[in-house]
């Protein structure tokens, strides 16, 4: 992308550096929420083991512009975004060793959605709080964390959003937390992020218990993935 259509330099500091991994079958805004949050005063890297395009969970393919061995090492932010292919991305070594060696430094080290998993497979949240897509709360214990039903989790320097949409949330108070609160309200207003949802159906409490199922069922795959290689029950 040229300079020309980027978001214009803010101040004066050190661009934030942010290392978002990418892998077949991400949930497409899991990831470009809190990019979008973050770009205004971030250098995102976008990462995976080569540069070939990955394929996200609705088709839209992404070109990384990093790799896991030319990604800057002292990172502000790493990142792990959510996904259908969360189960495989879990088992993937190369992924996991990455996530391992960066989070030594990074300032913190975060999630959305079913990203949290990934952390936790990578041995990144025993014994920090953290959150995840309400399907797969459940699973977080699997790996020694201790799971809040929350939009946006803060433990020390591991932050987690929840489902999808929470990306943005997160990414705002990621954002207060490195560069302060009218960092964050800036990139919200330019965002025009003013958020007055058309249905009240946006949590399992609030759509019942039919909708639930019916959206399980949706879900069900990359959940049921995940719940045997765990070996932990989904979300009833």
């Amino acid at each position: 992308m040229t300079d020309e259509l980027k978001w214009a330099r803010i101040d004066e500091q050190p661009r934030l550096q942010v290392a978002m991994l990418l892998y077949p079958g991400l949930t497409l805004l899991d990831l470009v929420g809190p990019e979008a949050a973050l770009s205004m005063f971030a250098d995102v890297h976008l990462v995976w083991k080569t540069r070939a395009p990955i394929t996200t969970d609705t088709g839209v393919r992404i070109e990384p512009n990093a790799t896991f061995d030319d990604c800057p090492r002292d990172l502000d932010v790493l990142f792990v975004p959510g996904g259908f292919g969360t189960a495989a991305v879990m088992q993937d070594a190369d992924a996991l060793a990455f996530l391992r060696d960066r989070a030594q430094t990074a300032r913190y080290v975060t999630s959305v959605c079913s990203g949290s998993l990934v952390l936790g497979a990578a041995g990144l949240l025993q014994g920090y709080k953290a959150t995840t897509h309400w399907s797969a709360h459940e699973m977080l214990a699997a790996f020694g964390a201790i799971p809040v039903k929350s939009r946006v989790v803060i433990d020390r320097n591991r932050m987690s959003g929840g489902g999808v949409t929470a990306g943005i949330d997160f990414g705002l108070t990621l954002l207060a937390q490195l560069r302060g609160v009218d960092a964050a309200k800036l990139s919200q207003l330019a965002m025009e992020y003013d958020p007055a949802p058309p249905f009240d159906a946006g949590s399992p409490a609030a759509a019942g218990s039919e909708l639930t199922q019916r959206a399980l069922a949706f879900v069900g795959q990359a959940i049921a993935d995940t719940a045997v290689l765990l070996g932990t029950p989904t979300a009833a």
